[in-house]
């Protein structure tokens, strides 16, 4: 078989995985993530690597649009695309390529609807089978020949329910595929942003099983590549939708909710076993790179820029923050945020929050919030933290780079008075640039006009919100 002239684009995803969850990025579970460390080895792994809203199908809309989800249309799982907004696929169908997609397909289409190969979760053993990745990814293979493909690969582990969890089987009945290694609580951390309880740590042992299944997945799908004589001329990119579905994480603005793993490797171009720590990147930079890397012009309308140079190992500027963002949960309930990140702090602005509405998501089901509530009726600290969680507060401002888990919130700090306001007003002319609908909030709160005009903004802003 001839090979494409044309480089192949393999892009993998992972499913609510948060991004210290990988042994490449410093997690010390033993053996969690195999096949994804030696992707990392093999090519270029970015340490700023996010997505720009923490959870599923905007997440996905994001990469698919490069567009913000504000400006793509689709900022929670009913939305439609704004008329007029191109999806990657599209681009490289117009080019030529053949496209496909395995797995999370509703979610990662964007409206979609002409993939050359599709494959969903009921194929997939419920998107946690590695054989079955295997199988149908070789007979995409198959399928393209010497064409060039654009492949769109989505693990459904580790998303709830989690491995050997009593909620798998109270949603399917049933335990699905076996991880390769099955981890029990005492083997694994808890993380910082959670409060070490027994019902905590089990629950982290039953998501670090899905970690491991995931990276089956992932193993089984750059077999199949190699295999298919395809990988040294492919771009593949792994990265995860979001954090991990836990309080603070997932579905939120922390620093666990959007950084992700981001994994690059196209051979001839990265060079294995390097990693950018200077360059913020993000899932708006996904479709510009894909564009430059197959020869296509790009819209001026696309909001991030291509990462291709960053592969050679070039500087680029205008790569020193990222502007993440939260519109809706799954059950349409809107919490809007928005979220600016230099290498140090992050600024978090919360105009829901009025010390009465309550913040409801998928990460309190399962073991962990459950043990939290009660837990915080006798404990101080932990009771703090439930009430965060769900009253939150309008400003948040974290020293990232010293408490990554956002325990300490520096807002009323006069000492980081000034980094506040820096971030505010890079908030306030990004969200200038990109028309975003909480700029008159912002400006109300900036203004300190607690008075007719922030009521107004803000209920105009929770108009229909319930």
């Amino acid at each position: 078989m001839s090979k494409p002239t044309r480089p192949n684009i393999l892009l993998i995803t992972a499913d609510d995985l948060n991004w210290d969850s990988l042994g490449c990025y410093g997690c010390a579970v033993e053996s969690i993530s195999p096949n994804i460390d030696r992707l990392a080895a093999e090519g270029m792994r970015f340490t700023h690597g996010h997505v720009n809203v923490a959870v599923c199908m905007p997440s996905r809309s994001v990469l698919a649009t490069g567009r913000y989800p504000h400006r793509n249309g689709i900022e929670g799982f009913r939305d439609s695309l704004i008329p007029g907004t191109r999806r990657i696929m599209e681009v490289v169908t117009e080019a030529g390529y053949r496209t496909g997609v395995l797995g999370k397909v509703g979610h990662s289409s964007a409206g979609f609807d002409q993939w050359d190969y599709v494959r969903d979760i009921g194929d997939l053993g419920r998107g946690r089978d590695c054989d079955r990745y295997r199988e149908y990814l070789g007979e995409f293979f198959d399928q393209v020949g010497d064409e060039p493909f654009y492949m769109m690969a989505n693990s459904h582990d580790p998303h709830r329910p989690f491995y050997g969890s009593a909620q798998e089987t109270e949603c399917w009945g049933e335990t699905t595929k076996q991880p390769s290694r099955v981890y029990q609580g005492h083997e694994v951390p808890v993380p910082g942003f959670l409060p070490e309880l027994p019902e905590v740590r089990q629950e982290m042992g039953e998501y670090y099983s899905s970690v491991r299944r995931c990276d089956d997945i992932v193993g089984a799908i750059l077999e199949q590549l190699e295999a298919s004589g395809h990988a040294d001329n492919t771009l593949v990119l792994f990265l995860s939708d979001n954090g991990m579905a836990l309080p603070f994480a997932k579905t939120n603005c922390y620093l666990h909710s959007t950084q992700t793993p981001w994994i690059m490797r196209l051979p001839g171009v990265t060079q294995a076993g390097t990693v950018d720590d200077q360059h913020f990147v993000s899932g708006v930079d996904w479709y510009p790179t894909v564009c430059e890397l197959i020869g296509v012009e790009t819209t001026t309308n696309l909001d991030g820029h291509s990462m291709l140079g960053l592969l050679r190992g070039d500087t680029q500027d205008a790569r020193e923050v990222v502007h993440t963002q939260f519109h809706e949960t799954a059950g349409r309930k809107r919490f809007p945020m928005r979220c600016v990140q230099n290498q140090r702090f992050g600024y978090i602005f919360s105009p829901w929050s009025n010390g009465e509405r309550r913040f409801r998501n998928e990460s309190m089901s399962g073991r962990s919030f459950d043990a939290m509530e009660a837990a915080a009726k006798h404990d101080p600290a932990i009771a703090a933290r439930v009430d965060l969680f769900l009253l939150r507060v309008r400003e948040e401002l974290y020293d990232f780079a010293a408490d990554p888990d956002a325990l300490n919130n520096l807002i009323d700090d006069p000492a980081h008075a000034d980094t506040a306001q820096c971030l505010r007003s890079q908030m306030h002319d990004w969200m200038q640039r990109f028309d975003d609908p909480l700029l008159s909030a912002l400006e109300a709160h900036d203004d300190a006009q607690v008075s007719e005009d922030l009521v107004a903004a803000q209920q105009s802003l929770l108009d229909g919100l319930g």
